[in-house]
């Protein structure tokens, strides 16, 4: 069975870090391009790519919005991806998902787990 489940949420300050993980089951993450994505509560209720890691060269994506202040990682050997959070604001808070694709400008994101809730709040 294929499965991701994230850890590494919680509550920070504006300015602060996190680190979230993203680790899979049932398959191999370096086969796939890995994104993560964030959905804020409210009517919206949309997911919106922050970041992703592509499954060949292991090139790097970035919402324009984190440029600078994230990071996407993986460690084959952990089957693990890793987002370092720097800098957060309050606009950071959501529920972060990670999927897998074939690419990163990819339609078909699956596999999702159940998400992790980071809040930026003073």
């Amino acid at each position: 069975q294929v499965q991701f489940v994230e850890s590494g949420g919680g509550l920070v300050q504006p300015g602060g870090s996190l680190r979230l993980s993203c680790a899979a089951s049932g398959f191999t993450l370096d086969d796939y391009a890995i994104g993560w994505f964030r959905e804020v509560l409210g009517t919206e209720r949309e997911r919106k790519g922050v970041a992703c890691i592509s499954r060949s060269d292991g090139r790097t994506y970035y919402a324009d919005s984190v440029k600078g202040r994230f990071t996407i990682s993986r460690d084959n050997a952990k089957n693990t991806v890793y987002l370092q959070m720097n800098s957060l604001k309050p606009e950071d808070t959501a529920i972060y998902y990670c999927a897998a694709d074939s690419t990163c400008g990819g339609k078909e994101f699956s596999s999702w787990g159940q998400g992790t809730q980071v809040t930026v709040s003073s």
